[in-house]
């Protein structure tokens, strides 16, 4: 259950931020939080990380809901371990914050904006990080699995 609170509080914190950026800022919009580094900046986005598959929104709709499907799945059904299940709750809160984007305004609301090393990183928004982040757990359980398999083998 806590699993799903997490995923919640996600796509709270997700859409709260994101219905700030809609209503207080126009499109492009920038605002200055540390100078050559990092922005709040309103911007649209139709497809996927870094733009690809540009107006595809039926496809990430369609892969959404499998995606959470299977997340769900397995949040019910894995006992035990908290990181794998922490990183699945952030995935589901992550992939249901821009589901509603998609669904519901047919695009998905990014506003975070970073200039590192003089690299303009693509715009992305609180859903994207928790995707990232769950990912990035999940493949640190994989490491530390196989560490305890060898361990035990």
């Amino acid at each position: 259950m806590v699993y799903f609170l997490l995923a919640l509080a996600v796509f709270v914190v997700d859409h709260l931020t994101k219905w700030w950026i809609v209503g207080s800022m126009q499109l492009g919009e920038s605002i200055t939080v540390i100078q050559d580094f990092f922005y709040i900046t309103s911007h649209r986005n139709r497809g996927a990380a870094f733009g690809i598959l540009q107006d595809q929104r039926w496809f990430f709709i369609i892969i959404t809901t499998a995606v959470v499907a299977a997340v769900v799945y397995m949040l019910m059904k894995k006992s035990g371990d908290a990181l794998f299940k922490s990183a699945l709750g952030l995935i589901l809160g992550g992939a249901l914050g821009n589901f509603a984007d998609r669904l519901f305004r047919g695009e998905v609301v990014d506003f975070l904006d970073f200039y590192i090393f003089n690299y303009d990183f693509p715009i992305f928004n609180v859903a994207d990080s928790a995707l990232v982040v769950g990912v990035g757990l999940i493949f640190i359980h994989s490491v530390l699995e196989g560490k305890k398999e060898k361990q035990n083998g």
